[in-house]
């Protein structure tokens, strides 16, 4: 630009800019404001010509179009206070350097002029932009300043994608730093060629590239996060499949093979809240699983570890036991197996005892007949189907469902199950249910002394044998003797003369139909009943 030239334009802005306060002191909307109201001089057309037939190189030399005049005119002020803002000495309007480092609230200002880069004086070889915390895309414009030989744009918040294609213009850049903002990851592919004129120094914490530290602190993660987690994984895996199945679907899980963890959790840590009965080395509690199913759970706890061998055969007897299928038995669910802890789930009956029922409500002669036989139905199926099969007859084992139907609740394997304790047994339960006396708290040697006092009183002080309200009648006396004459017969083990369960099933039988033909008014049904000899006797 000629120097007539220049003096004139140099004093059109300062007297423009005179008018108002220093540029910087003033908001972005009001400099803007004030860039639009303003309009170029008369003569404003002539210096422009003048300064292209001088200079042709200028940028809005080239193409030049008269329409374009304000939007120069703006450059031009532009230019000239850019030119005192980044603190050039000797400031014109042609100068070397932008350099707003450090200038939060001036530098988004001037970027914002996108009429200045588009004329950006030829002689600007850097432009630093650095440290204002600058946000939003790559700030395109800075492109039209071609010729560029340094661009610092660290610092800021910047974003998106790069356009590194367009880098291709800065033909002479030298010098680029993009590190500290927010860039995208580019491909690698698309932008070797920028990076083999730049090194790594130019792009650190920049996003276009990974971070080495952070990749080694990713890498160092998952190579030790990894084998962690497939770890901790294995090890879940391991405590469902083999401490909680009852966590897996159904199909998954082992049938009739419960885990000390799932009946801790059931009786809910094995709480003395849910302990039902106890005695040495045995505990009974009452439980719950996952699925709602009630359960009765008799626990075994030794001080000693099973060896394997007992622990073979314990598993085996509970094969056994959950194949048990009949009306007078418990169900046996299935069984826990561990090295200290062996238990026999059964399923849970909401009821009482036979011991218990006895005592607190004193039922009838037929009522307690009639569980008697149903106690030898159950006997006759464990004898027929599964003879290897031991239970326990006592009074306080036999439980009632909420039908008064009788389930036998304790079994277990036998080497040699002999079918004579069997018979001395339901005939001590019998001979207890009619005496309604109990051998193990009432005597000495309980169940021996107990048949002992029966057989010394039988029959002649029938008297001391029955309760005193149960004799008054004289059916009744002549039903309770041919109960405790059965009785004795099936704990007579001497002279081998006890009788087989069908021979028992029948005289019971025979008893109840005796029992309901006294109470009955029409005794020739009764006495045609019993001429039939129904085998199972149905409830009434």
């Amino acid at each position: 630009m000629a120097s007539s030239s220049i003096s004139a334009l140099s004093l059109l802005i300062f007297t423009l800019l005179s008018l108002s306060s220093p540029l910087q002191t003033l908001s972005a909307a009001s400099v803007i404001e004030d860039l639009n109201n303003l309009h170029p001089p008369p003569d404003f057309n002539t210096t422009i010509s003048n300064n292209c037939k001088t200079n042709p190189s200028l940028k809005y030399c080239i193409n030049f179009n008269p329409l374009n005049l304000p939007e120069i005119f703006k450059f031009t002020i532009v230019a000239s206070h850019l030119c005192n803002e980044s603190r050039n000495p000797n400031c014109v309007v042609s100068f070397p350097a932008i350099n707003l480092q450090n200038r939060p609230k001036i530098a988004p200002l001037y970027l914002s002029f996108d009429f200045f880069w588009k004329y950006c004086p030829l002689t600007v070889s850097s432009i630093d932009l650095s440290n204002n915390s600058l946000k939003g895309n790559f700030p395109s414009d800075v492109f039209y300043c071609s010729q560029i030989q340094s661009l610092d744009l660290s610092q800021n918040h910047f974003s998106g994608e790069i356009p590194i294609q367009n880098f291709s213009v800065f033909t002479n850049l030298t010098f680029l730093n993009l590190s500290y903002n927010s860039f995208s990851e580019s491909e690698i592919s698309d932008s070797d060629e920028l990076f083999k004129r730049f090194n790594a120094s130019s792009f650190i914490h920049s996003g276009i590239i990974p971070d080495k530290r952070k990749f080694k602190i990713k890498a160092l993660l998952f190579l030790t996060g990894f084998p962690v987690c497939v770890f901790l994984l294995v090890i879940f895996l391991w405590w469902i499949c083999f401490s909680r199945p009852d966590f897996l679907p159904k199909f998954l899980r082992k049938k009739h093979k419960f885990t000390p963890s799932i009946l801790k959790a059931a009786t809910n840590g094995f709480s003395k809240k849910n302990l039902v009965a106890k005695s040495e080395g045995v505990r009974i509690y009452r439980g719950v699983l996952r699925d709602g199913t009630e359960i009765r759970i008799e626990t075994y706890f030794d001080k000693i570890k099973f060896s394997r061998e007992k622990r073979k055969d314990f598993v085996e007897e509970c094969k056994v036991l959950v194949q048990l299928c009949h009306k007078n038995l418990v169900q046996v669910l299935g069984w826990c197996d561990n090295r200290r802890l062996r238990a026999v789930v059964t399923e849970w009956i909401e009821g009482e005892s036979v011991e218990m029922w006895i005592s607190r409500l004193d039922p009838p002669w037929k009522h307690r007949v009639k569980v008697l036989t149903k106690v030898v139905e159950g006997m006759m199926y464990l004898q027929e189907e599964w003879p290897g099969v031991g239970y326990d007859l006592k009074s306080s084992s036999i439980l009632l469902s909420e039908n008064r139907e009788p389930l036998i609740s304790r079994f277990r394997v036998e080497d040699e199950s002999s079918c004579n304790k069997k018979v001395y047994k339901f005939g001590v339960l019998l001979l207890e249910m009619v005496t309604n006396r109990n051998p193990r708290e009432e005597f000495e040697r309980e169940e021996a002394g107990f048949v002992e006092w029966v057989r010394m009183h039988f029959p002649e002080n029938m008297c001391s044998l029955i309760d005193e309200k149960k004799k008054r009648a004289e059916h009744m006396l002549d039903q309770a003797t041919r109960s405790i004459e059965l009785g004795l017969m099936c704990t007579d083990m001497s002279r081998g003369m006890q009788p087989r369960l069908d021979q028992i099933f029948e005289k019971l039988t025979a008893i109840y139909i005796s029992i309901l033909a006294s109470a009955s008014p029409d005794r020739k049904r009764v006495h045609g009943d019993r001429a039939t000899g129904h085998r199972h006797i149905q409830s009434r």
